[in-house]
């Protein structure tokens, strides 16, 4: 099925996705996105549908093609803070705050979402394999969010986060039981299937 191209006709539309929500290291990250009316972007789909050869090949496409588009990101720490579903919320409205051209209205995955102010949203379940703009999103944030993980990766390779970028794979987890864990786990987060005492 076609990805539709928007959701609110003749309104500046921008679609938000978010990518790291699952993970037990490393950001949230955020994107918004604002495609033109007829944009060409070959194979643009829900970015956990592509391969990540694919995903890389459609970013520079998307950054350079959309008439605006940011990323943003909610560390760890601040995660802890206010739980990873309000980390996501802010991820997405410091994106939105990022743009070049403001939007009159949003299009957001999922089916929950803090207003932004001053700008009317639609929540889509499912929405990054629905319209394009969300699809165009869930590429960026992924794609820029598997970068912040490999640089972390650089100074933290027993973790392997170059390859399960911080999702709770069986090779993180009991890297973590060895090395406990570093600034970038989300503390909130059960590391381990047997939560330890000992962080």
């Amino acid at each position: 099925m076609a990805l539709a191209s928007y959701h609110a006709k003749g309104l500046v539309e921008a679609g938000c996705d978010e990518a790291g929500r699952g993970c037990l290291a490393g950001p949230v990250v955020a994107a918004a996105v604002i495609l033109p009316p007829r944009v060409r972007l070959p194979g643009l789909d829900d970015s956990k549908k592509l391969s990540e050869a694919a995903r890389e090949e459609l970013r520079p496409l998307i950054e350079e093609r959309a008439l605006a588009w940011a990323v943003a990101a909610v560390q760890p720490a601040e995660i802890d803070a206010i739980n990873i579903l309000n980390a996501s919320f802010r991820a997405m409205h410091r994106a939105i705050e990022a743009l070049s051209l403001k939007p009159q209205h949003l299009l957001i995955d999922g089916n929950r979402f803090v207003a932004y102010p001053g700008i009317g949203h639609t929540c889509q379940i499912k929405g990054d394999g629905r319209f394009r703009s969300i699809a165009a999103a869930s590429v960026l944030a992924k794609t820029h969010r598997d970068e912040l993980m490999r640089a972390l990766h650089e100074a933290h390779p027993e973790f392997g986060w170059a390859i399960n970028k911080g999702y709770p794979s069986p090779d993180h987890r009991a890297a973590i039981a060895r090395f406990g864990p570093t600034p970038h786990h989300r503390r909130s987060f059960r590391l381990l299937k047997e939560q330890l005492e000992l962080f």
